[in-house]
Parts: C-alpha cells; sequence; structure tokens
C-alpha cells in the first residue's frame, strides 16, 4: 500500500466513522463503540506503515482567487519524519483512549454520543498533523476546537461541564483569531501558504516577519493552553476522563507545539518573535507549576502539570536549535502524561467518581497495578534519571543553557524542583497512609480493559527515550548520556529536594498543612478575567442602550414605516445569531481590507 493510500485512510476513515454512528447507529451504543476504536486501531496501523513507505500524496486543487493558492493535500513525504512522528503519537494515544473507554464509559447514557465524538476529534487531530498548507491546517484546527467542545461537554447536564466546553471554545477563538492573521500575513509576505512554498520564499522583511510569526503563535497560545490564554484548561477536566488523557496528553494541546516546529524554519530567522516564544513558554511553565503546588482534585493537579509541561516544550520551539528538543519532550510526554490521566481515571472510578485527593489515600493496597503504573508515569514526570521523560527533559534545559538563555535557564531549573514536589504530594496522599473515606475504602483494582492500556503506557514511560522507540518515532533527540554540567546537578538537586520536601511534609497527613491563597486561587487571573468582561460588557450594553433609545428610536420615528422595515429586512439578513457566521463575516472583512491594501 501506498503513502498516498495510506494518508487518506488515516484521514477519512474517523470522519466515516463519526457520520454513520450519527446518522445510524447512535442507538446502538455497543456497536458505534467497536466500530469507533476499530477505526482508531486502523489509523494506528497505517501510521505505523507510513514509516516505511515511501512517495507523494496527491494533492487536490481547491481554491485559486488571484495568486491566492490552496490545495487539499497532505503532507507525509519520504523526509517528513515530524508528521509520521507525530502521527504514530495521535492515532497510538488515541486507540489506547478508545480501548480505556469501553470499560469507563460502559454504563455512561450517552455512549454513542461520546465515541461518535472521539472520531471526529481523531479526524480533525490527524488533520491538522498531515496538512500541506496553513489554511488547511486552520480548518482542521477550528474542528479540533469544536470536536473539543463537544467532548469537554459530555455531560452537559451538569452546568460546570457546559461551562467548561463553552470557556474552552471561546477561548480559543482568540488565539485562532490572531493564527488566521498570521496566515494572511505570511502570505503576504512570501505569496505561499504551502509549507514548501514559504521555505522556497527566501528572506522577507523582519518586522513584518516578526509580527507574523507572532501572529501565528497566538494559534499556539490558545490551543497549547500558554499564558494569558491558559485558563480554559484546568476548567476542561469536567469532561470524561479519557478525554482528558486524549485532548491534554499528546494530542490537542500538544497541537500548537507541532505547528511551532511545522515553521521553525520561520522563527529561526524572526528574532523577536523567538523570544517571545520562549519567556512566554517560561513563564507558563513557572506560573503552572505553582499553580498545581495547592490544588487538592487529582486531575487538576496533572492538567496544571500539562500546562508546565507544554510550557517547557514551548520554551524549546523559541530557542534557537532547541525545535527537535521540544518535540523529543512532546512524545515522551505523551506517553507518561496519558498513563496519569488514565491512571487518575481508574483512581476516580475505583473511587465511585471522587476526585480530591484527601478523600482517597491507602490506594497501593487496594489498586496495586494502578499504583505501581501511576509511579511510574509519576518518575518519567518527574525526571528520574533513566525514565523517557528525564532524557527529554534535560534537553531543553541543556538547549537554553548552551543558547546562554539565562533567564528561561534558570526558570526551567525551578520547575524540575516544583514538579517533583507536587507530584510526590499527589502520591503520598491519594495513594499512601490510610483510606480516609469510604469511598476509597471499598475501592479495588479496575478490569483488565482498563489497566492493560495502563500497563502498554508505562512501560513507553520508562523506555520511549531509547534508541529502538526513538528511532521509530524518528525522534532526533534520544538518550543519551547527559552532559554531566551544572544543568544536570542543579536538576538533580532539584529533583531530590522536591520529593525530600513533599515526604517531610505530607506523609501522615490528612489535611494540606500548607496553605497559599494566591497559588490556591490561581493567582486570581479567572477572576480578573471575569471583572473586565463585566466592566466592558456593561458598559458596552449601557452605551448602546442609550444609543438606540435616544438616538435610534427617536430617528426610525420619522421614517415611514414601510422604510423602516424594509431598511430591517436588509440588515437581519446579517444579523444571524450564530457565532461562526460572524466569524466568517469577519474574516471576510480582514480579506477585504488585506486585499484592498495590496493593491
Amino acid at each position: 500500500m501506498d503513502a498516498n493510500t495510506l494518508a487518506w485512510i488515516i484521514l477519512l476513515l474517523p470522519l466515516m466513522v463519526a457520520a454513520s454512528i450519527l446518522l445510524g447507529l447512535k442507538r446502538m451504543p455497543g456497536l458505534s463503540a467497536l466500530l469507533s476504536t476499530g477505526s482508531a486501531v486502523i489509523t494506528l496501523v497505517c501510521s505505523v506503515m507510513l514509516f516505511s513507505v515511501t512517495g507523494a500524496v496527491k494533492a487536490f486543487p481547491w481554491i485559486d482567487l488571484a495568486g491566492f493558492r490552496v490545495n487539499i493535500g497532505l503532507l507525509v513525504g519520504e523526509d517528513d519524519t515530524l508528521a509520521k512522528g507525530m502521527m504514530f503519537i495521535v492515532t497510538f494515544i488515541g486507540s489506547l483512549v478508545h480501548i480505556f473507554s469501553l470499560g469507563y464509559m460502559k454504563d455512561d447514557e450517552g455512549k454513542a454520543r461520546y465515541f461518535a465524538g472521539l472520531s471526529i476529534f481523531m479526524f480533525s487531530m490527524t488533520g491538522i498533523v498531515l496538512a500541506d498548507n496553513l489554511v488547511m491546517m486552520f480548518i482542521f484546527w477550528e474542528l479540533v476546537g469544536v470536536s473539543s467542545y463537544i467532548l469537554i461537554g459530555h455531560w452537559y447536564q451538569k452546568n460546570t461541564a457546559a461551562d467548561a466546553a463553552k470557556k474552552a471554545f471561546l477561548t480559543n477563538r482568540i488565539g485562532d483569531f490572531g493564527f488566521m492573521i498570521g496566515i494572511l500575513l505570511v502570505w503576504v509576505l512570501t505569496g505561499s501558504i504551502s509549507f514548501e512554498g514559504i521555505k522556497a520564499a527566501g528572506p522577507v522583511a523582519s518586522t513584518m516577519l516578526d509580527i507574523a510569526v507572532i501572529c501565528i503563535f497566538c494559534g499556539a497560545i490558545g490551543k497549547s493552553a500558554q499564558v494569558p490564554l491558559h485558563v480554559w484548561l484546568p476548567d476542561a477536566m469536567e469532561g470524561p476522563t479519557p478525554v482528558s488523557a486524549l485532548i491534554h496528553a499528546a494530542t490537542m494541546v500538544a497541537a500548537g507545539v507541532f505547528m511551532l516546529a511545522r515553521v521553525s524554519f520561520l522563527i529561526e530567522i524572526a528574532d523577536v518573535a523567538a523570544q517571545v516564544i520562549m519567556w512566554v513558554g517560561a513563564v507558563t511553565a513557572l506560573l503552572a507549576a505553582l499553580m498545581a503546588l495547592q490544588q487538592n482534585d487529582i486531575k487538576r493537579i496533572l492538567a496544571y502539570s500539562t500546562l508546565s509541561q507544554l510550557g517547557y516544550m514551548v520554551m524549546a520551539q523559541g530557542i534557537v536549535g532547541g525545535s527537535d528538543a521540544g518535540m523529543f519532550h512532546l512524545y515522551t510526554h505523551a506517553f507518561f502524561k496519558a498513563l496519569l490521566f488514565l491512571g487518575s481515571g481508574a483512581v476516580i472510578y475505583a473511587c465511585h467518581h471522587e476526585q480530591d485527593i484527601w478523600k482517597m489515600g491507602g490506594l497501593r493496597k487496594k489498586m496495586p497495578i494502578t499504583f505501581w503504573t501511576f509511579a511510574i508515569g509519576t518518575a518519567a514526570l518527574i525526571a528520574v534519571p533513566g525514565t523517557s521523560g528525564f532524557f527529554s527533559k534535560e534537553g531543553i534545559l541543556h538547549a537554553a543553557h548552551e543558547a546562554h538563555h539565562t533567564g528561561p535557564w534558570v526558570i526551567g531549573l525551578i520547575v524540575a524542583f516544583l514538579t517533583p514536589f507536587y507530584m510526590t504530594r499527589l502520591f503520598i496522599v491519594a495513594f499512601l497512609g490510610k483510606t480516609r473515606t469510604e469511598n476509597a475504602d471499598h475501592a479495588k483494582e479496575v478490569p483488565p480493559i482498563m489497566f492493560v492500556p495502563l500497563g502498554i503506557l508505562a512501560v513507553l514511560a520508562l523506555i520511549s527515550a531509547y534508541g529502538p522507540i526513538a528511532h521509530f518515532l524518528q525522534a532526533r533527540g534520544e538518550a543519551h548520556m547527559p552532559h554531566l554540567d551544572a544543568t544536570f546537578w542543579i536538576s538533580l538537586v532539584g529533583l531530590i529536594g522536591g520529593v525530600g520536601l513533599a515526604i517531610h511534609f505530607y506523609r501522615g497527613r490528612d489535611s494540606d498543612p500548607i496553605r497559599i491563597p494566591l497559588f490556591e486561587n490561581k493567582f486570581y487571573i479567572d477572576e480578573i478575567y471575569i471583572g473586565l468582561v463585566r466592566i466592558f460588557q456593561d458598559a458596552v450594553a449601557t452605551a448602546v442602550a442609550a444609543f438606540d433609545r435616544y438616538i435610534l428610536d427617536p430617528l426610525v420615528a420619522r421614517f415611514p414605516a414601510m422604510t423602516a422595515f424594509s431598511a430591517g429586512s436588509i440588515l437581519r439578513f446579517f444579523q444571524v445569531g450564530n457565532l461562526q457566521g460572524y466569524a466568517f463575516l469577519f474574516g471576510a472583512g480582514v480579506v477585504a481590507l488585506i486585499w484592498f491594501l495590496l493593491l
């Protein structure tokens, strides 16, 4: 089977399955689940086969308007190791999440709808990875936003889940608007929107290039939940736990890092933009780690941990020569963070949907398989020497040190201390000591359909940085003897210190001995946003109401009724009440403005 056939199967099979479930199989949840899981496994097999085939993928012309050419094409050429490695990660984690969900969601009333949502998400995410141009990537980028909205709000009967889904959708739209502007600016500067065409365009104006790359980075700020658009990701934990593993471990939130790696050739020549990317990533890594210190919800701790690790990856994308290290960390992080999220799902399932770690305890004896796999995932996350997370994290810190970026390097080392502290806290409180509640006392090990994926991920969390696996992923940063320099020794001291302090403070405790309201309330960033929205929304609403009452109403009263009716009918055509419709009109206006400026 050639690359062209494999690529189109990977892309279109999940879409066809989702359509089949929604249009005909919705009343057969069992069959829907098996069909969706089967399609995920088939795409995984096809992704593995992609590593051994050669040949180009045929592109189909779509838009050709006054020099603005867009093709429907997939980029999985012989040398495109970036797409092949990322595609394996997406389909592998997606397959394990599907299998885990067969047990976790077996009694859910919306089971068919859930698996249809998973298939739509897989279609959208594979489209981002395979797209050969920025416009096609942007289309699938938006589809990922829609599918994540569906999955996060799966339990829409809960107000918290519905609100979290809306928050994720709207927050991402802010970043995506910047992404759209960036794509248009790149087209203006280079005359192309395909990755190969942009590379071939040659040098461009540096100031405008910096602006274009920063605008493109706005898309990554939204999808990869970087400061200041990070607020949606912790709330997204309201969705089913397997969704958290799929969206927040290796796929949706990693899309921003993957996109930056795709355009790394632009970042390397956009000095100001590279600095912005590096510092945003570093600040996100630090703030998220501080927030994680005082969270009690097991999934929210892991969510802030994801934010922090994404900060590492984004920071690496802003360091000259650091893109490979960032992608290597993305690969290893995918395995151990998916393991931790699915492990937390097993704990929540066994504890009758209890998520507060202070209402658990003593789970080591109740859930031995989950305990050991979670321990391995924790070891990889806190970068215990020899685990995959150790090599990939050291690669990023070493890249920052070699590039003489002292500030981000120091921040990375601080995070290397904070991560062991808050993860050891979680592990001690949830798994060790005595059981604190009846739910924890009645907990028992999850069935094989749920713990088998945990075992597979645990093995990969240990060995994914080593030769055979790293070569298979085409990762250009496989495990090697670390440089025994300041970076290594300081991060090792941070690891030992973080674990030791956490043991000192939390061993045998029934409540948190440390209270830092600033960290517990996430630096009050959500409250600040709510206040700003209320202030400006109320101010605008008051002004518009006054304009309508004291200017428009008297003006309309002077016109004949028929004239007012005709004008209202015309304006009503644009007031459709549909967010996508307004976004389209807004985007069309931006395109028209740029076209006018070019004439």
